[in-house]
């Protein structure tokens, strides 16, 4: 079940990784290029002919959020374009007759509209990844040879679809009421709900299983209705759509990426062992970068999760402490991709007290940096740099590969990886998200974990039946592309 979960939050990554370029559209487009930025007369043609162009763009991501949430489910489930175009499919097929069934069930009222929004998506999405998976290889007899194979997945799911889609709208009317009052509950709780999603999104970190969570919180979670008389849902949807009470899920991760988590890799490098904190700084000032500008908090948070336990259990609770106190200062601030620098500024147009954020993330960052660095003390925590003589050996070797990586190819860097995982015979599947390697392997115990530290992986997970994670930061991906053209 953790393996089949781990493969959906992956497949979650693909439809959220479009987000960025709706959110840089979406800043871009709003800023008044007369008012906001004095450019005067380059303004004025700035205003007039480029920013609704820009709007229209990430109107154009946003509008569609649940078709490439179907598509990007149907690819990261099936990996083939034919699951694509028939998860394409099955959503307009899904759509259309979810707005026929209110005018011919005589028990719903015709005024009734059924929206699944991105849930319809994920269901299209596994669904036309199932038929795919089952069907891909079917064999008809030879006057219907035409439609065998692949040819019959779009087939086969555009049919079955309409049958779902009529089940589904019979009862869906007081479902999708009941999901639309506990998504009011839920932000009727403000801070309380912002502190639980906060703690819960960091907990869930370590399994990969976050992204499962933002996506109900992000998507689903809350209503909005726009100028046009559109309802959106989800928080992130509805802060870009103009909601100024959206943000309750997002406004409390900017003082932790961008000023704690930072502040936390200055503790580790202050408590480290003297003759260790050059290769302890190595590794952490690069990350504490990335957090700041981008929001990328993972290598971090892999290098002191399970040597510290306790630590990353303060850490989550801090984190929805963030969104508590975010909520009780009315800042709202929204992200497509991070909360990181870049979407702090991109984003700050439709933000409600954003400045704000900058006394409360130094705060955060003072207690970070201070409790961090008593409870190491005063506990002994094995973080980087602190290890026994046996384990600084390994450590050493492992920030040393980690300090000189970036003067290593990534091609020797990918043959050393795929080595120390099995080699080519042992891989089943390899995938990539934004920080980690994705693989379902024949045999887990191949995986050498101290070997891939060593080449600066900052942590390996094993999730059952093969599922294996490796954390190496913003280079899993260029990591996962050589290590397929190896195999």
């Amino acid at each position: 079940m953790l393996a089949k979960l781990q493969k959906l939050g992956k497949s979650l990554m693909l439809p959220v990784a479009t987000l960025p370029a709706a959110g840089i559209l979406q800043g871009l487009g709003l800023i008044d290029y007369q008012k906001d930025i004095p450019l005067g007369a380059l303004g004025g043609f700035l205003n007039h002919y480029v920013t609704p162009f820009m709007t229209s763009g990430a109107l154009a991501i946003l509008d569609n959020l649940p078709f490439i949430f179907a598509i990007g489910v149907a690819i990261g489930f099936a990996g083939d374009a034919v699951a694509a175009l028939s998860a394409f499919i099955g959503y307009m097929v899904l759509t259309k007759v979810l707005a026929q069934v209110p005018l011919q069930m005589p028990f719903i009222p015709d005024d009734v509209k059924l929206n699944m929004g991105v849930l319809g998506g994920f269901f299209v999405g596994l669904w036309s990844a199932f038929l795919y998976n089952k069907y891909h290889n079917i064999k008809l007899p030879d006057w219907l040879g035409f439609f065998a194979g692949k040819r019959f997945v779009p087939i086969i799911t555009a049919a079955s679809t309409m049958v779902l889609a009529v089940l589904i709208g019979m009862v869906w009317s007081p479902v999708q009421d009941v999901i639309a009052d506990f998504g009011n509950w839920v932000v009727g709780l403000g801070g309380i709900g912002s502190f639980v999603f906060g703690t819960a999104n960091r907990l869930l970190i370590p399994l990969g299983l976050h992204h499962v969570l933002n996506s109900i919180a992000w998507f689903q979670i809350g209503d909005y209705t726009n100028a046009a008389g559109e309802v959106v849902h989800g928080d992130l949807w509805r802060y870009f759509a103009g909601d100024p009470s959206a943000g309750m899920f997002m406004s409390g991760f900017f003082p932790i990426m961008m000023f704690a988590m930072p502040a936390a890799a200055l503790a580790f490098i202050h408590t480290a062992k003297p003759s260790k904190r050059k290769l302890v700084g190595s590794i952490f000032i690069g990350s504490a970068v990335a957090s700041f500008l981008t929001g990328i908090t993972e290598p971090l948070e892999f290098g002191f999760m399970f040597v510290a336990p306790v630590l990353y259990v303060v850490h989550a609770i801090l984190t929805g402490l963030s969104g508590l106190i975010m909520y009780m200062l009315d800042v709202h601030l929204g992200f497509t991709f991070s909360a990181g620098l870049i979407d702090y500024l991109v984003n700050m147009k439709l933000s409600t007290n954003a400045w704000l954020l900058i006394p409360v993330g130094l705060a955060f960052g003072v207690v970070y940096y201070f409790l961090f660095r008593i409870l190491i003390v005063k506990m002994n925590l094995r973080t980087p740099g602190r290890e026994d003589d046996t384990e600084e050996e390994s450590s050493d070797a492992g920030a040393g590969t980690s300090a000189g990586a970036g003067t290593a190819s990534k091609e020797s860097k990918a043959a050393k990886v795929l080595q120390n995982i099995g080699g080519a015979d042992n891989i089943t599947s390899i995938d990539a998200c934004i920080t980690r390697l994705r693989l379902v392997v024949k045999d887990d115990k191949a995986v050498k974990d101290s070997e891939l530290k060593k080449l600066g992986a900052s942590g390996v997970m094993r999730l059952g039946q093969g599922a294996v994670q490796i954390v190496f930061g913003p280079q899993a991906e260029s990591i996962k592309d050589e290590i397929k053209k190896m195999i």
